[in-house]
């Protein structure tokens, strides 16, 4: 009888755990899916890989951290750019390659210790790389809301019926953010979606074709990666600033679970499984993989600390991703309502940059920060380009590369 006992609430909490999972799944589903459906990648792939890269970080942290890994905003700009220069295969080997800066960085910690992060990714060159990330495809944003293509060289809506939608998308977001209560405050990007989907419903701009013909259980539409040196090389630096994220994700899990993980996995452990992750989530033509704030504070509102809970709404994850309608629905999103998200979510990573260099409580005007801030900002935003052949290093991984190397070889202020 005791026996029996004990299954029945062994079930019982499985059974629980299961729906706290899909609860997670539930808080971390709106941004997940808006990086897949602003840059072209299949929905269905970014659940699936989603889902995988957290058992794969559970796997290679045994377990102890209660996070959930999926889409990273800040690779939004280079795979725009890559899939528009080079296609998704080509662009999902740099995405591949990134994943290496985690590794690499990993070692590092192992060898050195976590203050070698510090050594190498100071602020004064963090800080300025995330402000371009978020700044560079502010345009984009803009086209987007008011109904355009992300170059702006196509009209896709009327630009009224576009800007009301993407505004209504933009306030219902901002006001979930600021006034939301309970899991309200933690899914503002599902809340701006769903206001936006309702009014594009009203104004008939909806176009449910592919829905109707998608089937109900279909694989996600993966894609191998090409090898392509140019994309290597672009993406490439991009993967300093979401490993920096990473270790402030960490640290704030680590707040509210009372625990410290930089020294139980270790923090070389936690960066290894969200490189390998990302890695694998781009081999098969998911968008990389970062550690979500979002159920970060959804593990602080409901205080289950489990780290369990995440393989369930991992397993939810890749469930999902085998739903084809579920796929084709959320492409059916139109444009301006991705757009008026956009808005707030590039200018939400500039603000995000500079509070970095705000908090390093660096003399900014003092001549080398100065030099380092603003060259990776007129390099990142202004367009500088060098080619030698066929290969070429512009945009953000350029800023990158420059800050990394000015923080190295530039002499710090003696004392």
């Amino acid at each position: 009888m005791a026996d029996t006992n004990h299954s029945s609430t062994e079930y019982s909490f499985k059974i629980k755990d299961s729906l706290f999972g899909a609860q997670m799944l539930f808080v971390a589903f709106g941004a997940l899916v808006l990086v897949p459906l602003l840059t072209g990648l299949d929905p269905n792939v970014a659940l699936f890989t989603a889902g995988a890269g957290t058992l794969i970080f559970q796997a290679i942290t045994k377990g102890k951290v209660p996070v959930f890994l999926a889409s990273s905003f800040a690779f939004l700009p280079p795979i725009m750019y890559g899939v528009k220069t080079w296609g998704i295969p080509a662009t999902m080997c740099g995405l591949c390659a990134s994943g290496i800066v985690y590794v690499i960085l990993s070692l590092l910690i192992r060898w050195q210790g976590s203050g070698i992060i510090k050594k190498v990714l100071p602020p004064v060159v963090t800080g300025p790389v995330i402000m371009v990330i978020g700044l560079i495809l502010s345009p984009v944003a803009v086209h987007m809301a008011m109904g355009k293509t992300g170059d702006g060289s196509l009209v896709l809506f009327p630009e009224n019926t576009a800007l009301i939608i993407s505004l209504a998308a933009l306030c219902a977001t901002v006001l979930a953010s600021i006034f939301g209560k309970g899991i309200i405050r933690l899914i503002p990007i599902l809340c701006g979606i769903v206001t936006g989907y309702i009014l594009s419903l009203i104004f008939g701009i909806v176009d449910f074709s592919t829905v109707a013909k998608a089937s109900w259980f279909d694989m996600p539409n993966f894609v191998l990666p090409e090898w392509n040196a140019q994309a290597v090389f672009y993406i490439l630096p991009i993967a300093i600033a979401p490993a920096i994220e990473h270790v402030g994700d960490v640290l704030a899990i680590g707040g509210v679970t009372g625990k410290d993980y930089v020294k139980d996995p270790g923090l070389e452990n936690t960066l290894l499984g969200d490189g390998i992750a990302t890695s694998f989530a781009s081999f098969l033509g998911g968008p990389p993989n970062t550690t979500y704030s979002e159920v970060t504070g959804a593990v602080a509102l409901t205080r289950v600390f489990n780290p369990a809970i995440m393989t369930w709404a991992a397993i939810t994850a890749i469930l999902l991703a085998f739903v084809g309608k579920l796929g084709a629905f959320l492409q059916t999103i139109p444009t301006p309502v991705m757009g008026g998200i956009m808005l707030l979510l590039f200018g939400a990573i500039m603000v995000i940059g500079l509070n970095t260099l705000v908090q390093s409580g660096e003399n900014l005007t003092e001549p080398r920060n100065l030099t380092i801030v603003a060259l990776i900002l007129v390099f990142g935003i202004g367009g500088m380009s060098f080619s030698a052949g066929e290969f070429t290093l512009q945009g953000i991984g350029l800023a990158g590369i420059l800050g990394v190397a000015m923080n190295l070889v530039l002499p710090k202020k003696k004392a």
